[in-house]
């Protein structure tokens, strides 16, 4: 019974392990009115936590949550996991499938994007416990860091030699003469020395120490418990670093240091994000939220740049050229306004086209002039600007949406005059690649595209 209650799913609420967690996803409601069905977007929380959602808002500025009414609180595209300081955890997933109720597919997508927006790796064989699709991403991202640990610990910590001076009996390294003969009489015995000590006492370590001390304490699954208290025990030697935030750009990422590589994002998520001793302000809690359009557009970056191919290269949010030249009365040299800033840029020296991505679902049945397949008309315009000033009006261009459902397919051309052109393309998250078209005759750098399995497929995470 036991065993079985830790995995079912309640609606709107996950029940895992000893603690209940609200789990909803983009554009979700969250209210303190009673909630009779609770589903995906649309969960009940309690007064305290909607207070301290409603400080995270901001006038006049992209907040994750806005004031529905005085009860109720709307969530944005901010996907990941947040707890309130009472308590409260709610887990937001990506909206991948339109209404259906995926919760799992939506997770395992999330942390696929970030991944490869970490520029971590997954590896070929996992423990199955720590590759379990059940975890919310706060734990999951725990069980990562103490995965690398435990390889990190078999393979050895990196120490470092650092100098020692002090009075000993015994000649150790070096006498120090100018000490030595200032040395009181009935002392000459004890002798300073000055030596070198190989010890891990390094930024580097103290700061998976702290990270550790972290998971320990907030991780709430038997399993993060277990392997945070067997690990803390083989560091006991180690300080903790109390500023840690501040020390992470001391983070040494030479050769000598190659081994570390792989737990250093996470470790620096769990310091930045999911302690809530280092943050400041009202908004203390973990908050570990990601953008769904920047975590969109790494992805899609990260996939279009192991897939051109020479002479072509890729430039990300390209910021050469500006909407607008003007020369405002009284001043002596023009000035450039309104600089554009497309998401990808490709250049052969020669040509250049220009791709942006949107992390909306359109949809390819509502083809007709009313729907005219959920596409914005301000996205267009953004398009055609991009391809005046990149383009100079001339050539193809790429509007680059995630594939589901109803949008499987790239939609035929669209063109804004007979030499400047649009496609609009589908990008598969699972098999992390464009689906092949039409347009493919136009984007040359795409010819040969490899097989792309970085970082991993689905079913390994």
């Amino acid at each position: 019974k036991k065993r079985l209650l830790t995995q079912m799913p309640i609606s709107g609420y996950y029940l895992h392990e000893r603690f209940l967690m609200i789990r909803v996803r983009e554009y979700a409601c969250l209210t303190t009115k009673p909630v009779i069905s609770p589903s995906l977007d649309l969960a009940h929380i309690d007064k305290v936590t909607l207070n301290w959602l409603c400080n995270w808002i901001t006038p006049g500025e992209k907040n994750p949550v806005s004031l529905k009414d005085p009860y109720t609180i709307k969530l944005s595209s901010y996907v990941g996991y947040i707890e309130s300081p009472s308590g409260v955890g709610i887990e937001i997933l990506p909206k991948t499938r339109l209404g259906e109720e995926e919760p799992e597919h939506g997770r395992n997508i999330l942390r696929k994007m970030l991944r490869a927006t970490l520029n971590v790796p997954g590896r070929e064989a996992e423990n199955a416990s720590l590759a379990r699709s059940n975890l919310p991403l706060h734990e999951w991202i725990y069980q990562q860091f103490l995965q690398e640990l435990k390889l990190l610990l078999g393979s050895g910590l990196r120490g470092q030699y650092s100098r020692v001076t002090e009075i000993s009996p015994f000649i150790r390294g070096q006498l120090d003469l100018s000490r030595q003969q200032r040395q009181p009489p009935g002392k000459q015995h004890l002798l300073h020395i000055n030596h070198d000590v190989f010890l891990l006492d390094r930024i580097e370590n103290r700061l998976i120490k702290t990270a550790l001390q972290s998971v320990g304490r907030y991780g709430k699954s038997s399993e993060v418990w277990r392997l945070a208290n067997e690990f803390s025990h083989k560091l006991d030697q180690l300080e903790p670093v109390i500023n840690p935030v501040q020390h992470l750009p001391k983070w040494t990422d030479n050769k000598l240091m190659q081994g570390y590589r792989r737990i250093k994002p996470w470790c620096s998520l769990i310091l930045e994000k999911l302690n809530p001793d280092f943050q400041k302000g009202i908004h203390q809690g973990i908050s570990l939220l990601f953008s769904m359009e920047v975590l969109f557009e790494s992805f899609v970056g990260v996939k279009l740049r192991h897939s051109i191919k020479h002479p072509w290269s890729l430039t990300e949010q390209a910021c050469s050229e500006y909407l607008l030249n003007h020369q405002p009365q009284g001043s002596t040299t023009p000035s450039r306004w309104f600089q554009l800033r497309p998401d990808f840029l490709f250049n052969n020296g020669k040509q250049r086209l220009v791709a942006d991505t949107k992390w909306k679902l359109i949809s390819s049945h509502d083809n007709n002039t009313f729907s005219k397949y959920g596409l914005s008309q301000s996205d267009l315009y953004q398009m055609f600007a991009y391809g005046a000033k990149y383009q100079s009006s001339n050539g193809h261009m790429m509007l680059i949406y995630p594939k589901h459902k109803n949008f499987q397919e790239p939609l035929p051309m669209f063109s804004f005059s007979d030499e400047l052109h649009l496609w609009v393309v589908p990008f598969c998250l699972e098999a992390a690649e464009l689906v092949s078209g039409e347009w493919e005759g136009h984007f040359e750098m795409f010819t040969s595209r490899p097989s792309i399995n970085y970082p991993e497929d689905i079913s390994n995470v």
